[in-house]
Protein backbone atom coordinates (compact mmCIF):
# COMPACT_ATOMS: atom_id res chain seq x y z
CA UNK A 1 0.00 0.00 0.00
CA UNK A 2 1.29 3.82 -1.15
CA UNK A 3 0.44 6.68 0.94
CA UNK A 4 1.05 10.01 -1.52
CA UNK A 5 2.14 12.29 1.28
CA UNK A 6 3.69 15.57 2.33
CA UNK A 7 4.86 15.76 6.17
CA UNK A 8 3.53 19.32 6.48
CA UNK A 9 -0.49 18.53 5.63
CA UNK A 10 -2.71 17.64 8.20
CA UNK A 11 -4.93 16.16 5.82
CA UNK A 12 -1.81 13.76 5.09
CA UNK A 13 -1.17 13.33 8.80
CA UNK A 14 -5.13 12.69 9.42
CA UNK A 15 -4.57 8.88 7.97
CA UNK A 16 -0.79 8.75 9.20
CA UNK A 17 -2.10 8.93 12.73
CA UNK A 18 -4.73 6.79 11.88
CA UNK A 19 -3.29 4.00 10.23
CA UNK A 20 -0.78 4.22 13.15
CA UNK A 21 -3.56 3.32 15.60
CA UNK A 22 -4.59 0.91 13.38
CA UNK A 23 -1.21 -0.82 13.00
CA UNK A 24 -1.31 -0.75 9.40
CA UNK A 25 1.70 -0.87 7.44
CA UNK A 26 2.25 1.20 4.36
CA UNK A 27 4.84 3.29 2.08
CA UNK A 28 4.85 6.76 1.56
CA UNK A 29 6.05 8.79 -1.47
CA UNK A 30 6.42 12.53 -0.79
CA UNK A 31 4.78 15.24 -2.44
CA UNK A 32 6.00 19.21 -2.04
CA UNK A 33 2.57 21.00 -1.02
CA UNK A 34 3.78 24.17 -2.82
CA UNK A 35 5.73 22.57 -5.71
CA UNK A 36 2.90 21.20 -7.54
CA UNK A 37 4.61 21.10 -11.37
CA UNK A 38 4.89 17.02 -11.01
CA UNK A 39 1.39 16.80 -9.58
CA UNK A 40 -0.58 15.56 -13.31
CA UNK A 41 2.27 13.38 -13.76
CA UNK A 42 2.09 11.59 -10.66
CA UNK A 43 -1.83 11.83 -9.59
CA UNK A 44 -3.63 12.57 -12.61
CA UNK A 45 -4.51 8.88 -13.11
CA UNK A 46 -5.05 8.23 -9.45
CA UNK A 47 -7.05 11.02 -7.82
CA UNK A 48 -8.69 13.36 -10.28
CA UNK A 49 -7.89 16.13 -8.20
CA UNK A 50 -4.36 15.50 -7.58
CA UNK A 51 -4.41 16.05 -4.42
CA UNK A 52 -2.46 14.65 -1.63
CA UNK A 53 -3.16 12.25 0.46
CA UNK A 54 -3.68 9.64 -2.14
CA UNK A 55 -3.44 6.05 -1.05
CA UNK A 56 -2.78 3.25 -4.12
CA UNK A 57 -3.88 -0.08 -1.98
CA UNK A 58 -2.57 -3.35 -2.80
CA UNK A 59 -4.80 -4.26 -5.46
CA UNK A 60 -4.17 -1.34 -7.32
CA UNK A 61 -7.17 0.94 -6.83
CA UNK A 62 -7.11 4.68 -5.71
CA UNK A 63 -8.51 6.52 -3.21
CA UNK A 64 -8.39 10.29 -2.95
CA UNK A 65 -9.41 13.00 -0.21
CA UNK A 66 -8.26 12.66 3.54
CA UNK A 67 -12.02 12.03 4.94
CA UNK A 68 -12.75 8.93 2.33
CA UNK A 69 -9.40 7.36 3.31
CA UNK A 70 -9.92 7.44 7.27
CA UNK A 71 -13.87 6.25 6.37
CA UNK A 72 -12.06 3.51 4.40
CA UNK A 73 -9.96 2.35 7.29
CA UNK A 74 -11.88 3.14 10.28
CA UNK A 75 -15.04 1.33 9.42
CA UNK A 76 -15.42 -1.67 11.67
CA UNK A 77 -12.92 -0.49 14.35
CA UNK A 78 -13.46 1.52 17.66
CA UNK A 79 -12.91 4.87 15.57
CA UNK A 80 -16.48 4.55 14.15
CA UNK A 81 -19.31 3.84 16.46
CA UNK A 82 -21.78 1.07 16.38
CA UNK A 83 -24.84 3.90 17.44
CA UNK A 84 -25.90 5.11 14.01
CA UNK A 85 -26.87 8.42 15.42
CA UNK A 86 -22.91 8.74 16.62
CA UNK A 87 -22.25 7.74 13.91
CA UNK A 88 -23.83 11.23 11.96
CA UNK A 89 -22.24 12.86 14.68
CA UNK A 90 -18.67 11.77 13.78
CA UNK A 91 -20.05 12.51 10.36
CA UNK A 92 -20.81 15.85 11.27
CA UNK A 93 -17.52 17.12 13.03
CA UNK A 94 -15.61 15.82 9.91
CA UNK A 95 -18.01 17.95 7.92
CA UNK A 96 -17.07 20.91 9.78
CA UNK A 97 -13.62 20.25 9.81
CA UNK A 98 -13.73 20.12 6.39
CA UNK A 99 -15.80 23.09 5.52
CA UNK A 100 -15.29 25.36 8.50
CA UNK A 101 -12.01 24.86 10.20
CA UNK A 102 -9.43 23.34 7.36
CA UNK A 103 -10.13 26.15 5.12
CA UNK A 104 -9.25 28.71 8.00
CA UNK A 105 -6.70 26.87 10.23
CA UNK A 106 -5.11 24.57 7.44
CA UNK A 107 -5.08 27.71 4.90
CA UNK A 108 -3.85 30.27 7.61
CA UNK A 109 -0.99 28.05 8.98
CA UNK A 110 0.29 27.11 4.93
CA UNK A 111 0.08 30.93 3.69
CA UNK A 112 2.32 31.93 7.17
CA UNK A 113 4.71 29.11 7.64
CA UNK A 114 5.34 27.27 4.18
CA UNK A 115 3.81 29.36 0.92
CA UNK A 116 7.26 31.49 1.16
CA UNK A 117 5.61 34.74 0.23
CA UNK A 118 3.47 35.32 3.05
CA UNK A 119 2.67 38.50 2.05
CA UNK A 120 1.12 37.43 -1.30
CA UNK A 121 -1.76 36.30 1.49
CA UNK A 122 -1.80 39.89 3.88
CA UNK A 123 -5.16 41.06 2.28
CA UNK A 124 -6.57 38.03 2.91
CA UNK A 125 -5.46 36.61 6.56
CA UNK A 126 -7.79 38.94 8.86
CA UNK A 127 -10.75 37.00 7.47
CA UNK A 128 -9.04 33.95 7.44
CA UNK A 129 -7.82 34.24 11.05
CA UNK A 130 -11.84 35.14 12.28
CA UNK A 131 -13.11 32.31 10.40
CA UNK A 132 -10.33 30.24 12.36
CA UNK A 133 -11.20 31.91 15.72
CA UNK A 134 -15.32 31.16 15.05
CA UNK A 135 -14.50 27.46 14.32
CA UNK A 136 -12.01 27.01 17.77
CA UNK A 137 -14.90 28.59 19.50
CA UNK A 138 -17.67 25.94 18.13
CA UNK A 139 -15.07 23.11 19.23
CA UNK A 140 -14.18 24.68 22.79
CA UNK A 141 -18.15 25.33 23.60
CA UNK A 142 -18.78 21.61 22.31
CA UNK A 143 -16.16 20.02 24.50
CA UNK A 144 -16.80 21.91 27.75
CA UNK A 145 -17.53 18.75 29.95
CA UNK A 146 -16.71 16.31 27.38
CA UNK A 147 -13.69 14.15 26.87
CA UNK A 148 -14.06 13.43 23.07
CA UNK A 149 -15.73 14.55 20.18
CA UNK A 150 -18.40 11.95 19.66
CA UNK A 151 -19.09 9.26 22.76
CA UNK A 152 -16.57 8.87 25.40
CA UNK A 153 -13.98 7.47 22.93
CA UNK A 154 -11.50 8.89 20.27
CA UNK A 155 -13.02 8.58 16.83
CA UNK A 156 -12.46 9.72 13.23
CA UNK A 157 -14.02 12.96 14.69
CA UNK A 158 -10.74 13.61 16.86
CA UNK A 159 -8.83 12.58 14.27
CA UNK A 160 -9.68 14.93 11.77
CA UNK A 161 -9.80 17.72 13.66
CA UNK A 162 -6.26 17.42 16.10
CA UNK A 163 -4.40 17.30 12.80
CA UNK A 164 -4.32 21.19 12.28
CA UNK A 165 -5.43 22.19 15.41
CA UNK A 166 -2.59 20.95 17.40
CA UNK A 167 -0.37 23.05 14.85
CA UNK A 168 -2.75 25.84 14.66
CA UNK A 169 0.18 27.91 16.76
CA UNK A 170 2.13 27.57 13.32
CA UNK A 171 -0.06 30.09 11.43
CA UNK A 172 -0.87 32.36 14.48
CA UNK A 173 -3.33 30.97 16.37
CA UNK A 174 -3.28 31.61 20.01
CA UNK A 175 -4.75 28.41 21.88
CA UNK A 176 -4.25 30.12 25.36
CA UNK A 177 -7.70 31.25 25.68
CA UNK A 178 -9.51 27.29 25.14
CA UNK A 179 -8.60 24.87 28.06
CA UNK A 180 -11.42 22.94 26.93
CA UNK A 181 -9.20 22.21 23.24
CA UNK A 182 -5.86 22.22 25.29
CA UNK A 183 -6.71 19.51 27.59
CA UNK A 184 -8.44 17.64 24.89
CA UNK A 185 -5.28 17.94 22.36
CA UNK A 186 -3.55 16.53 25.72
CA UNK A 187 -5.29 13.70 25.43
CA UNK A 188 -5.77 12.56 21.97
CA UNK A 189 -1.85 12.39 22.24
CA UNK A 190 -1.90 10.56 25.11
CA UNK A 191 -3.47 7.69 23.53
CA UNK A 192 -1.53 4.56 22.96
CA UNK A 193 -0.32 4.29 18.78
CA UNK A 194 -0.24 8.15 18.70
CA UNK A 195 2.38 9.50 16.44
CA UNK A 196 3.74 13.01 15.92
CA UNK A 197 3.11 15.29 12.88
CA UNK A 198 6.94 14.91 11.69
CA UNK A 199 7.00 10.89 12.66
Amino acid sequence: MLLYDSPVSGNCYKVRLLLAHLGIPYERRELSVVDRSNRSEVLGELNPAQRVPTLVLDDGRALGESGAILWYFAEGTEFVPEDRYERAQVLQWMFFEQYDHEPALAVVRFWVAYSGRPEAFADRLEERMAAGYRALDAMERHLDGRQFFVGDRLSLADIALYAYTHVASEGGFELDSYPAIGAWLGRVAAKPGHVPIDA
